[in-house]
């Protein structure tokens, strides 16, 4: 028999997404004879870049179901390979936390995994999610008609749904969306760090948010509100690097058994320092300087070595800026060569060569970076600019 091998899974956007529930039923259900690589439709540069990284077609890893594109828009992409146990535990896991198995909107693409999620909590209950689509953008005015579509009959089961946080701030801004949202019985919110007063609106509103932090690594949120989800454990260290193990824990990385991140049997560790206190977990940001931006991370480096091949760029530094509805926006410092080159044009320049998520959204000229005494750039100075 041959070995099962990893597959492209076409993402459609909009209602055709519901056509792969069947496929998705039969991975987590451990009975589907593939591999799959979920990559968007609508992006076929995207979707070839990310088979050609992460071998599509080449024989695959025993046990995996999914194997999931993580930190890829910026930098090489790695594969976490996710078993259908593990996904099956992330989902029974929420359903725990919820307060039980219910009906869900889906409102994120389905190749990243708070959507793909979304598809597995959804078969797992045995129904079928309610389709927002996104493929132009997410519209707050389509969230009534969609709270409305997944019905509310007497004795009907809970109603979910999964944002990330520049969508639950625009919803916010629109009264109908925050009246629908507010008919739900959670509003998970995750990829990103959420503004204290965007939660504070929401729950002003009527709103049950819940603050999600985990990844592709560990099938999607695996501590709701700082609090770990059932079997989910936490540690830190003297770094305060945050370590997570748990069912929902992926096996490793595609074609790389030996990670450093999967190095302790049992454990991931991320890339995020944190404090876990009194049951509490507090993210405190990334010891890597990767920038969390409306549910993307966007590696600083990339971003400098394209900022650096604009002709009026003669040094440069790029942050993580807290922004209320991305959690973090991508803000570039810029010793001028000449005339200053203006947001627009430096937006422009990245998007060409990197990807528009990685193009900054803040700008300061300076005459010098800041630096310390041992001629690092000395960030803190940079994040004050932004201030």
């Amino acid at each position: 028999m041959p070995e099962p091998a990893l597959r492209a899974l076409a993402v459609p956007d909009g209602q055709r997404v519901l056509d792969l529930l069947p496929l998705v039923d039969e991975a987590v259900c451990g009975t589907g004879a593939e591999a799959w690589l979920p990559v968007p439709e609508s992006d076929q540069r995207q979707a070839a870049a990310l088979c050609a990284s992460l071998g599509e077609g080449e024989p695959v890893e025993a046990g995996a179901a999914f194997v999931l594109a993580t930190s890829g828009s910026t930098s090489e992409p790695k594969g976490a390979l996710l078993s259908a146990a593990a996904l099956a535990a992330s989902a029974a896991a929420t359903h725990a936390r919820l307060g039980g198995q219910g009906s869900w909107l889906l409102a994120l693409p389905a190749w990243h995994i708070a959507g793909l999620m979304v598809l597995v909590r959804s078969v797992l209950g045995g129904g079928e999610p309610t389709v927002l689509d996104v493929s132009n953008g997410f519209d707050p005015a389509q969230l009534p008609d969609a709270v409305a579509a997944m019905g509310r009959a007497p004795g009907a089961g809970k109603r979910y749904t999964s944002l990330v946080p520049n969508q639950l701030v625009k919803a916010l801004a629109a009264p109908s969306a925050r009246e629908a949202l507010a008919e739900l019985d959670a509003v998970l919110v995750g990829g990103g760090r959420l503004a204290p007063e965007a939660r504070a609106e929401a729950e002003a509103a009527g709103i049950r948010v819940i603050a999600t932090y985990g990844m592709s690594e560990t099938c999607g949120g695996c501590v709701y509100d700082r609090r770990p989800l059932d079997g989910v454990r936490v540690e830190t260290d003297a770094e305060q690097r945050v370590s997570l193990a748990g069912p929902m824990l992926a096996s490793g990385y595609r074609g790389m058994p030996e990670h450093p991140a999967f190095a302790r049997r049992g454990w991931f560790a991320t890339s995020d320092a944190g404090r876990f206190e009194n049951g509490e977990l507090s993210v405190l940001g990334r010891l890597d300087g990767g920038i969390s931006t409306g549910g993307l991370t966007i590696a600083p480096e990339v971003v400098v070595d394209a900022l650096l091949q604009h002709p009026r760029v003669l040094d440069c530094a790029v942050v993580g800026a807290p922004d209320r509805a991305l959690g973090e926006q991508v803000a570039a410092v810029v010793v001028a060569n000449g005339e200053p080159p203006t947001l627009a044009e430096l937006r422009d320049h990245v998007t060409r060569l990197v990807d528009a998520h990685a193009a900054p959204r803040a700008l300061r000229i300076v005459a010098e970076l800041p630096r310390s005494g041992i001629g690092k750039v000395d960030r803190r100075a940079l994040l004050r600019l932004f201030q």
